[in-house]
């Protein structure tokens, strides 16, 4: 089925900015590219890397130095330049490890043992967020839009005081979830009168209309639905977004996904999987009412799952897909002519990043294009088999056992020959995971290459690091 091409509204380019943060030089040549690709403004989510100051200042991030001042107001002119708007998202409720997690903050949380929900019982705890949402707003002159997370907010109404809360008879976890955005969204419109403010949607999906437009929130926020599935259900999610607008909340967004959300510890992105998930968007879009006002999508690309969680694809080996995603938007489909204009804005042979063929050429058509390779190629020879799964092989478990290890009763021969295959693939695996350090620095801060390196490498090099050192301690026992 071929659909129109994305209707009206913005077209936002999620910035996951609580893992992998890039260089600043990066970051706008990555805008650069962004606006040849015909995106309309960035929806950027600090998290620990804006510089909050004063009692806040404990937020910043510890591992890289958080953006300055200076380089956030510049990203934002930059980003202006090109003629794209800059949208901060502020999470609000869930998703606050990166604020829960510290010991002064440990008692707003709503259950210990849950570090990202906020309890929305306390004063300060609204107090606080309005003061992270005061210095962003303030280091973003002229924002007149605002998103403010709300999703995935878990356990709540499980905290000692929501549950005195919900005792009261009719109270429901909805109504206690409603109650903290609508306070919170009253008092940025009090603060920010002109202020737009958009939130997750998902907490909201199973609410009836009855419990939305009792809710206060009607005419205060604007909800963005988020689905990233290859195989996003159309009817499902027509319904839900008509049921919003018939609650009164007629102004709606779509959010899509180009990257980081295959799995959480996925390396390498498949191009096809985030076409089909915007090619079922463009269906959802073609069959909306009229009533809908969609005020435009946000392709999000998640760095991490959330703050506490591994690294996922980084964005130098997922611009491939966005050009994809962004192509099916404007041409209704991924035809022969969205992977043409993709393919030739990027330099590359195929929209796959795992077959997009190696170049001498830079990184200007494509930036981010050398290390985007050499993280194939290394992904790819850390997931052979040979590799991988080196001590089942049939010599390892043939003249090596742990049982032949224990009691050091090898054969010198054969288990020199494992040690030279081992060291082999460590000295081919050295040197890619060299190669790759030298242009991720450069890319990305260097504890980004640091946790990449030991989250993907070292799991698979330790088995043949101590297989050598074994090997080498049991062969000194039995030759003279």
């Amino acid at each position: 089925m071929n659909c129109p091409p994305w209707p009206k509204g913005k077209k936002l380019v999620h910035l996951d900015l609580k893992g992998a943060p890039p260089r600043v030089e990066y970051l706008q040549k990555l805008m650069e590219l962004f606006c040849q690709l015909g995106v309309d403004g960035l929806l950027v989510e600090y998290e620990d890397m804006f510089p909050y100051d004063g009692e806040l200042k404990l937020l910043q991030a510890t591992a890289q130095p958080a953006y300055s001042r200076e380089e956030v107001l510049t990203m934002q002119e930059f980003a202006k330049s090109k003629g794209m708007e800059v949208i901060p998202l502020v999470q609000t409720f869930g998703h606050l490890e990166f604020v829960l997690k510290h010991r002064p903050m440990w008692s707003l949380r709503e259950m210990a043992h849950c570090v990202g929900t906020l309890n929305p019982h306390k004063e300060e705890g609204l107090r606080l967020v309005m003061e992270m949402l005061r210095q962003v707003v303030e280091l973003h002159p002229g924002l007149n839009t605002l998103h403010i997370g709300a999703d995935e907010v878990y356990m709540l109404g499980e905290g000692e005081e929501s549950k005195l809360w919900l005792a009261s008879p009719g109270r429901t976890v909805e109504q206690l979830f409603l109650s903290h955005v609508t306070k919170l969204a009253q008092a940025i419109k009090e603060a920010w009168p002109h202020m737009t403010i958009i939130m997750w949607d998902d907490m909201m999906r199973g609410m009836s209309q009855d419990t939305l437009k009792a809710s206060g929130l009607v005419g205060l926020v604007q909800p963005m639905l988020w689905d990233y599935n290859p195989n996003l259900d159309v009817d499902t999610t027509v319904s839900l977004l008509e049921k919003y607008c018939s609650a009164g909340m007629s102004d709606l967004w779509a959010a899509s996904s180009f990257k980081g959300s295959t799995s959480v510890y996925t390396c390498v992105p498949s191009t096809q999987r985030h076409v089909d998930n915007h090619v079922q968007w463009l269906k959802v879009a073609a069959a909306l009412s009229a009533a809908v006002n969609l005020q435009g999508i946000a392709i999000t690309g998640w760095q991490r799952y959330d703050h506490l969680s591994v690294l996922c694809e980084l964005m130098h080996v997922a611009l491939p897909s966005l050009a994809a995603c962004l192509q099916t938007l404007n041409h209704g489909q991924f035809s022969a002519e969205a992977q043409s204009k993709v393919t030739e804005t990027l330099g590359i042979s195929s929209v796959e990043v795992e077959a997009m063929g190696s170049t001498s050429a830079d990184d200007l058509l494509f930036p981010g294009r050398r290390l985007a390779e050499l993280t194939v190629e290394l992904n790819s020879l850390l997931n052979s088999e040979d590799i991988r799964f080196f001590e089942n092989n049939m010599f390892v478990r043939g003249w090596f056992s742990p049982y032949q290890r224990q009691r050091k009763m090898v054969t010198p021969l054969l288990t020199m020959q494992i040690h030279n295959q081992a060291s082999t693939y460590l000295a081919t695996l050295e040197e890619k995971v060299e190669a790759v350090k030298v242009e991720m620095v450069r890319l990305y801060p260097d504890s980004t290459a640091q946790e990449w390196i030991e989250e993907h490498v070292s799991p698979v090099v330790a088995p043949l690091q101590r297989i050598t050192e074994e090997i080498r301690v049991c062969v000194n026992e039995m030759v003279p």
